[in-house]
């Protein structure tokens, strides 16, 4: 009983912030995503992810060990993908990314903070950073069937995650007045990533639905046992492990959705993906939780 209580209060918060913004936009109220979502990714995101990584109070060697988990853990997850997709017959282009690339923004970093705290969130914007990194360069360069994966350094977020890196490695601090400004900045990227996320996925015209369930609990199925076999093959201890498993098995990003639609990858085919999958969210990030704390 304690433990279902426990996970009802982790995630009844991510899930009712969602649930505002798809409610909001089913009643007409306007709500203009293009100027929030740039609002959120190039300043209230980085702020959050720069201070952070400046003011946390983890090992940094631990940290490089949750980033080397995470890069493994994503590369098993793509190749179990490709190999899925190759023999289903499916485009990698409108596939691919949007399995390997779980939504580690909008509800991983808040269901790290509510779970684990401070220092899950600390983790958790690692492996958010990582999944950025990989996102910008090799997700756009899957989508747009090519391009330059240095395009990924004009991101604010890159940025911002280099910057403060630097800062945690160095042992530097802003100035306390400055500190507390982007901290206050940073405060908003959790809600206005949660609310963003329950509109857009009220705004999506969803396609071929029976293909997007199946692959949605493939993508289930490969994450987690990607993360799990990372963690215990590098011998995570309980946080970081929780942290990667549960980032590593988010449900398809929205920005998945926008990346198709700009590349003219099949858009509602991930749309189906992104709806379905947060769908499945519901009932798959509480068992998650269950089997992590």
């Amino acid at each position: 009983m304690n433990l279902f209580l426990t996970v009802l209060e982790i995630v009844t918060p991510v899930f009712l912030l969602g649930a505002i913004g798809f409610i909001w936009v089913k009643m007409g109220f306007e709500y203009r995503v293009e100027f929030v979502t740039r609002l959120a990714m190039t300043l209230a995101v980085p702020c959050l992810i720069f201070t952070s990584l400046m003011r946390t109070q983890i090992d940094p060697t631990a940290l490089a060990t949750l980033s080397l988990a995470a890069l493994v853990a994503y590369g098993a997850v793509t190749l179990t993908s490709y190999l899925i997709l190759k023999i289903s017959n499916l485009d990698n282009r409108t596939y691919l990314a949007p399995i390997i690339f779980g939504n580690t923004g909008n509800l991983g970093l808040p269901l790290a903070l509510f779970a684990f705290g401070e220092v899950g969130l600390g983790y958790a914007v690692v492996v958010f950073a990582i999944m950025a990194v990989l996102s910008f360069t090799f997700g756009v360069w899957l989508v747009s069937g090519g391009g330059s994966p240095l395009k990924a350094l004009k991101e604010p977020i890159v940025a911002a995650t280099l910057l403060g890196a630097l800062f945690m490695w160095m042992g530097w601090e802003t100035p306390k007045p400055l500190t507390n400004t982007l901290q206050l900045i940073g405060q908003m990227a959790i809600p206005i990533m949660l609310l963003t996320l329950g509109v857009a996925v009220a705004r999506l015209k969803p396609g071929r639905m029976g293909r997007a369930v199946w692959l949605s609990l493939a993508k289930v199925v490969i994450c987690i046992g990607a993360a799990v076999g990372t963690g215990l093959w590098l011998a995570l201890p309980a946080i970081p492990f929780a942290v990667l498993v549960l980032q590593i098995s988010t449900p398809v990003a929205v920005t998945s959705y926008m990346l198709a639609e700009k590349y003219g990858a099949d858009s509602d085919a991930v749309a189906g993906l992104v709806v379905v999958s947060t769908v499945l969210a519901v009932i798959t990030i509480p068992l998650t939780l269950a089997f992590l704390l």
